[in-house]
């Protein structure tokens, strides 16, 4: 457990407020602490804190996403911060405790696996305020849930992936069969299949189908970059997959060398953050990202408790409607999406937006 102030803040890559040319009132990219870390503000007599999955802050994924939002609402709102890494699910518990015991004002609990301890804590802790992201409250008013409809963005990179196809083959597999996983692989297989319809098109999608949940393509884990993933992604290569989406957190380094190594026209899809812009280094391959936009989510809710605002349990869910995730912008794939293409997925976002395009189905 460690406590941060605002001379010792994290190194992370900043996040432009870019949005995917062509898409009509597309949200913006998350910005990072280190664009406002200039202008930090007084402190404030607040402690928000934060408990991580499975790995490190600095992950690349959800939970440096929520990291990001602790030093922005350190930056600029002048709150206090303390956190804790856990390296094993035996880590979850006494981490949330040692918020306890630090007397923190509200606790963040990052990710799925969290779901049970936190509501523990909760439960043993009722005067203390809670939050987990990617879970549930069961029954505690002291705990609110953050969860994404990741589904809504993922259609949007389905049918992305699909018009970009030149085999009509997309991929994507997951880290483990959870709903906080498989939501983005159900909306990314029924916009590619809504591209396939639309026109006429023979798409297939490999690693994932709805109507077979259980012979879905998984890791096992999270474990970045691992042989597994490699090995995930090189066999939807040979089974003529030339876009993969693999919503494992950070994979892209894995996924890069299967295509390398494959020696075929391929690219991938970002999960969470913006990759072409956090991880350069494979931008060339990064069509664009499905962003689950947790910074945002942090701050607004740190925004809030630390002026005075009153804690509720209410659940947050980020959406398109309120920027919660998005695509991030094509960069160097803008000349290779049709103009067409591009107009289309605005109205498709619109749809979605409206209540009249359902990305579950």
């Amino acid at each position: 457990m460690k406590l941060k102030n605002a001379s010792a803040a994290f190194a992370l890559l900043g996040a432009s407020a870019l949005v995917l040319t062509g898409c009509a009132a597309a949200p913006e990219a998350e910005p990072t602490a280190s664009e406002t870390e200039t202008s930090a503000a007084p402190t404030v007599d607040y402690l928000a804190c934060a408990v991580s999955d499975e790995g490190s802050w600095n992950d690349k994924s959800f939970n440096e996403s929520v990291y990001d939002g602790l030093m922005k609402a350190q930056t600029e709102l002048g709150v206090q911060i303390a956190e804790a890494e856990s390296n094993t699910p035996e880590d979850f518990a006494p981490n949330l405790q040692a918020m306890v015991d630090q007397g923190c004002d509200v606790t963040f609990a990052v990710g799925f696996a969290l779901v049970a301890d936190v509501n523990a804590a909760a439960a043993a802790n009722p005067e203390v305020q809670f939050v987990t992201i990617d879970g549930w409250s069961e029954g505690n008013a002291n705990l609110k849930p953050v969860s994404y409809a990741m589904n809504q963005s993922s259609y949007l990179a389905g049918y992305l992936a699909a018009a970009y196809s030149t085999t009509k083959v997309v991929g994507t597999y997951g880290g483990v069969n959870i709903p906080a996983v498989t939501d983005f692989m159900t909306g990314y297989y029924y916009g590619a299949m809504a591209y396939g319809k639309e026109t006429g098109t023979d798409v297939k999608v490999v690693g994932w189908d709805p109507a077979t949940p259980d012979k879905g393509d998984f890791m096992g884990d999270f474990t970045p970059n691992s042989g597994t993933s490699k090995a995930i992604a090189a066999a939807q290569l040979v089974a003529g997959a030339d876009v993969i989406f693999p919503v494992a957190g950070f994979q892209f380094g894995a996924v890069s060398e299967a295509i390398k190594e494959a020696g075929v026209d391929a690219v991938m899809i970002g999960v969470d953050k913006d990759i072409a812009l956090t991880s350069p280094e494979y931008a060339s391959l990064v069509l664009t990202s499905a962003e689950k936009r947790m910074t945002n989510a942090v701050y607004d809710i740190l925004a809030e408790l630390s002026a005075g605002g009153a804690f509720t349990g209410d659940a947050y869910v980020g959406t398109l409607a309120n920027g919660g995730t998005g695509l991030s912008p094509l960069y160097e794939f803008e000349s290779k999406v049709s103009d067409e293409v591009k107009a289309r997925l605005a109205e498709l976002e619109a749809g979605i937006i409206a209540g009249e395009i359902d990305p579950l189905k």
